[in-house]
């Protein structure tokens, strides 16, 4: 490890308030500097390595996954936060929760929650003003999280509920950013009763979802949404899952499933609103569906070219932005020796614009993920993970997105007076702001 360049701690010290602000300036502006991996020294012994070397990422999500857990970063600081779950947890217990949960996103089951998800989609973009600009960041952080609020619980009466929660998650998700981007700080954090202040916000979020999944029992209604499934599931002995756990995988679907797509969606948008002649395919694509008739899967199945719009959204801005595994053994990686205990911070940002394995890779280019003319991508492209632990609702969200572009494409022509999306990385890659302006077809 010796031999990767390291960026001394001053360094890191004297951008700190950058850092904390957006961090991927910094990171470009060390890999265009050192290469495609370099390490932080943050003094004790720290062991923290920045890549965006595909054959390292892969390697480590993939090939050796085995070797690489999660770091303390997600199984402690973002677990205290949101609970112990598939997002957060390792081993044989991320194993057989994962086993579990895994049949409820089959494509199969999915199918019946497409009718829940056109129906709130629909909902919220009635919501938009025509013929004015506004920021549709909001608009689509509502579409999204009332898609996952329904799916989950098929209920309008907890809209209420479900706001609170989503407003206590944006609040100690800041919380957390501090902790992760000042380590220095943590004992600050500690000593003035920041963090227990949210860990009593998390206490809350936990009462709130611990009420709704009672109610659902008190009913002894069957809704076939995702907490019946889950409600359904099973351990190899038969028993259903402790309360405790049942809550903690809903705040993690919650939470992960709305906030990746909401981000995802208003990059998307904006693109096709600087992009008319891509717009213009969308359009021409989505004419001809009618999604009332009912018959979603294969409706969605002839959204090609929308799809690849939002894969080359989610290439320029992937939600998941990094991603993090620390080593649970020695190993040597792209000829160089890493100690067990290394900490890699891998910079998705970063490999989906790396100049050698993308042509103009600043530029919005759908075409290059046309399935009958594209360049396999597969070994630089991870807009949701990759290896077993793969984002579980990947088709979830693709679904989602694909229905809300084609709907808002059909019915209006979309523009902005954006040049450019000022981005926002907390746990996920936000946009600050995205005015777009909506104009009746």
């Amino acid at each position: 490890m010796k031999k990767i360049p390291t960026i001394p701690r001053i360094r890191v010290l004297k951008n700190r308030k950058n850092i904390l602000k957006n961090p991927l300036p910094f990171h470009r502006e060390n890999f265009e500097k050192y290469g495609d991996t370099f390490r932080i020294d943050l003094g004790k012994g720290s062991k923290w390595v920045f890549t965006r070397n595909p054959e390292s990422i892969k390697y480590i999500l993939q090939k050796n996954h085995k070797n690489y857990h999660k770091s303390k970063l997600q199984t402690e600081d973002l677990a205290k936060y949101i609970g112990k779950g598939l997002l957060t947890s390792n081993g044989d217990f991320w194993r057989v929760h994962r086993r579990m949960i895994q049949p409820a996103f089959h494509k199969k089951k999915l199918e019946g929650l497409l009718g829940i998800m056109h129906q709130a989609i629909e909902k919220e973009l009635a919501e938009i003003k025509p013929n004015a600009e506004c920021d549709i960041f909001p608009l689509m952080g509502d579409l999204a999280f009332q898609v996952v609020a329904q799916s989950l619980f098929s209920s309008e009466a907890i809209r209420p509920k479900m706001r609170a929660l989503k407003e206590i998650t944006v609040r100690n998700q800041k919380m957390l950013i501090k902790e992760m981007r000042l380590p220095y700080f943590k004992w600050w954090f500690q000593l003035s009763g920041a963090i227990n202040r949210h860990l009593e916000e998390s206490k809350e979020a936990t009462k709130i979802l611990d009420g709704i999944i009672q109610e659902r029992i008190d009913s002894s209604k069957e809704k076939d949404d995702l907490l019946d499934m889950l409600l359904s599931a099973r351990y190899e002995d038969g028993t259903p899952m402790p309360r405790q756990q049942l809550i903690d995988e809903v705040m993690i679907l919650f939470t992960a499933g709305h906030e990746t797509t909401a981000n995802a969606l208003s990059f998307a948008l904006f693109l096709l609103a600087k992009n008319p002649e891509n717009q213009k395919r969308v359009l021409q694509e989505a004419m001809g569906l009618d999604f009332e008739s009912g018959d979603y899967m294969q409706l969605l199945g002839q959204l090609q070219y929308t799809k690849q719009c939002i894969e080359e959204a989610m290439r320029l801005y992937p939600p998941a932005y990094f991603m993090d595994r620390v080593s649970l053994e020695d190993d040597t990686i792209d000829g160089n020796d890493f100690k067990k205990g290394t900490v890699w911070l891998m910079n998705l940002y970063e490999l989906h614009r790396h100049p050698a394995f993308w042509k103009q890779p600043e530029t919005f280019r759908p075409e290059r993920f046309d399935p009958l003319d594209k360049k396999d991508y597969s070994d630089c492209y991870f807009p949701f993970g990759a290896g077993p632990r793969m984002c579980i609702g990947n088709n979830f969200a693709m679904y989602e997105m694909m229905m809300t572009v084609a709907l808002l494409v059909k019915k209006y022509r979309i523009s902005s007076s954006l040049n450019s999306v000022i981005l926002n990385p907390l746990i996920t890659l936000k946009p600050e702001g995205v005015p777009l302006k909506f104009v009746p077809r």
